[in-house]
């Protein structure tokens, strides 16, 4: 399988490692384009794969050409794209926020993958929402989703309104967590450990809190209520976040990712 990057950047990179360790393409298959020259010989020393400034070259002859451009310079790649795109080319797009029919229309090619990974997909614990024109082919279908599901988990959805909702809940996801352990760390450097110490404590309660939450096959309900004593610490501390408005809070952060991600993709 011949695979074309648009774009070298983090997550193409998660993409790229993905796809050579579990042999999807070889690296001489593989072409990424990046404008930047130290981006470019990182990808090639690390990877060993071609790479080049220029799209059009990275395309020609490729089997899937994955969008992987800042949302900010869609528009621009597209424009150069347009029209020199072959019908049978799979287009796997992860540009955030932009939906298929800006990606139809701006490229006048209607073989489109529209995903939406998120940032664990750099260690291969990612999660990736993904839909597909129906132009998209069974065997297509199934490139895609062996590529995306390299990176951890992939979940097909039928309808194009469940990107933005992912885009809000997965996608955005891991910085809400990455938030929240700023916040507790600075809490328990507040009460006198060190942040080194605080660091660490913070760090493996969320781990093994995961691992628990992930292996019990108990809801997080189940779980909160069995660590919760009547009248002790944990249930002290539950009814400050309540009192503080969490649940509403979080709710309140989602629905502005999601809007703003309705916003982005027109």
């Amino acid at each position: 399988m011949k695979i074309a990057f648009i774009g070298g950047g983090n997550m193409a990179e998660a993409i790229l490692a993905a796809v050579l360790a579990n042999q999807i393409a070889s690296p001489e298959e593989v072409t990424v384009s990046d404008i930047a020259e130290a981006r470019r010989t990182y990808l090639q020393s690390k990877f060993k794969v071609s790479t080049t400034d220029q799209n059009l070259q990275a395309i020609s002859n490729k089997d899937i050409l994955v969008l992987a451009v800042k949302p900010k310079v869609l528009a621009e790649v597209m424009a150069e794209l347009k029209g020199r795109i072959q019908p049978d080319q799979l287009i796997i797009s992860i540009v955030a926020g932009k939906s298929i029919s800006t990606l139809i229309s701006g490229l006048d090619h209607s073989c489109i993958v529209r995903s939406m990974p998120n940032t664990p997909a750099q260690i291969s614990e990612g999660i990736t929402v993904w839909t597909a024109t129906s132009q998209v082919k069974a065997q297509q279908k199934r490139w895609a989703a062996s590529i995306l599901g390299g990176m951890g988990t992939e979940v097909y959805v039928d309808d194009e309104k469940y990107l933005d909702m992912a885009t809000a809940v997965s996608g955005s996801g891991p910085a809400y967590v990455f938030l929240f352990v700023e916040a507790f760390t600075e809490a328990a450097v507040k009460l006198g450990f060190t942040p080194e110490l605080a660091s660490k404590l913070v760090m493996q309660t969320l781990l093994g809190a995961s691992h628990l939450l992930r292996n019990s096959g108990r809801t997080p309900q189940d779980l909160r209520r069995a660590v919760t004593s009547p009248g002790g610490t944990t249930a002290e501390a539950i009814a400050a976040f309540e009192k503080g408005g969490f649940n509403d809070l979080v709710a309140q952060a989602v629905q502005a990712a999601y809007r703003k991600a309705r916003e982005l993709g027109g």
